[in-house]
């Protein structure tokens, strides 16, 4: 399938492609269009199928448009940044924060706790995947970490740094690219979607 991704972010396409093999894999500047979605959703699944539809009414037939929506979830921030991951730290800097700004306020605002199970977060992904304007799926996974007391690694992007997966034994941003597509919350997602696809 052509799969137009409902995102401008470059990072999320080479994931993408990389469990998707023999789906080509296009963002919305590929093909002329301009995609810009406020995700006001409560639901990382809601946001997900919000974009998705969006983008679909837009796109030329014959594609098929995949979303995500995927955060960080801190248990002793109840939740938090939680759908708002991208904006965390937002309404007391009165902009968007580059991602080592956001972890370095995130670091701040976990201080206090000191053990790795006081700090225990999950990263979630939420899928959506329009085919036709009946026939769309959705997905979400997550994996299970905790937060680091400082940064570590370096690869991938966003919160990557300080997010320690523990079945892994390191953090996100230190696992290359095939182990990360193996423990991740997209990586997950993204391989039960080829089992719904029929690739598996």
């Amino acid at each position: 399938m052509n799969i137009i991704l409902a995102t401008t972010n470059d990072h999320k396409r080479e994931e993408f492609s990389r469990i998707l093999q023999g789906h080509t894999i296009l963002l919305p500047s590929d093909i002329g269009l301009v995609f810009d979605f406020e995700e006001n959703a409560e639901t990382f699944t809601e946001n997900a199928l919000g974009k998705a539809m969006d983008l679909a009414r837009r796109a030329p037939k014959g594609y098929a448009v995949l979303a995500d929506d995927s955060g960080l979830c801190v248990d002793a921030l109840q939740g938090a940044p939680g759908v708002r991951t991208a904006r965390y730290g937002m309404e007391v800097f009165g902009r968007l924060l580059e991602a080592q700004e956001r972890n370095a306020y995130l670091l701040e605002n976990l201080k206090s706790y000191t053990t790795d199970q006081e700090r225990s977060a999950h990263f979630v992904c939420a899928l959506a995947l329009v085919i036709q304007p009946y026939k769309v799926y959705t997905i979400c996974e997550s994996v299970d970490g905790h937060i680091t007391k400082e940064p570590y690694g370096k690869g991938g992007f966003g919160y990557d740094p300080v997010f320690h997966v523990d079945e892994a034994g390191e953090t996100m941003a230190a696992l290359g690219n095939e182990k990360k597509d193996l423990y991740s919350h997209r990586g997950r997602a993204t391989r039960l979607l080829k089992t719904l696809l029929g690739d598996e």
